[in-house]
């Protein structure tokens, strides 16, 4: 069964599952992962409680009143397809309605799926610096 809970330090033991990040060249490290997690405004995480490990997260970075981002949405490739992203958006637009603005950035060929989730296309601008990917500290 799969469960989705905000993170928190006493899902910290949790094993997360292998083969998040994928197709990433510098992917952070197990520890960068939990991380991200632990420092996020929220973060969201399914939980397979059969194999008691993370299988799907997501996150938001937010100033908790007028806005956030979403910057990541991850589940892992053999539980894709069954809706679990899909309850991890939801869960965490239900838990940001009441700012003004929660935001996105996807390749194109990702916007059909978030329009489905109830987003809309909108214009922006990104930077990346792929030495920095794996998320060291400096």
């Amino acid at each position: 069964m799969i469960v989705i809970k905000q993170y928190t330090d006493e899902l910290h033991k949790l094993q997360l599952g292998s083969g998040f990040f994928e197709g990433w060249p510098h992917a952070p490290s197990e520890e960068m992962h939990r991380t991200i997690l632990k420092r996020s405004y929220l973060a969201f995480v399914a939980i397979d409680t059969d194999h008691n490990q993370i299988v799907g997260f997501i996150n938001a970075v937010s100033d908790g009143v007028l806005s956030a981002y979403i910057p990541l949405l991850e589940v892992l490739p053999p539980y894709r397809n069954k809706g679990i992203g899909a309850r991890l958006v939801k869960t965490l637009l239900d838990e940001l309605k009441d700012l003004y603005m929660v935001d996105l950035c996807c390749d194109q060929e990702l916007q059909a799926y978030y329009e489905r989730l109830g987003m809309f296309k909108s214009f922006g601008m990104i930077y990346r610096n792929y030495g920095a990917q794996s998320g060291q500290f400096r």
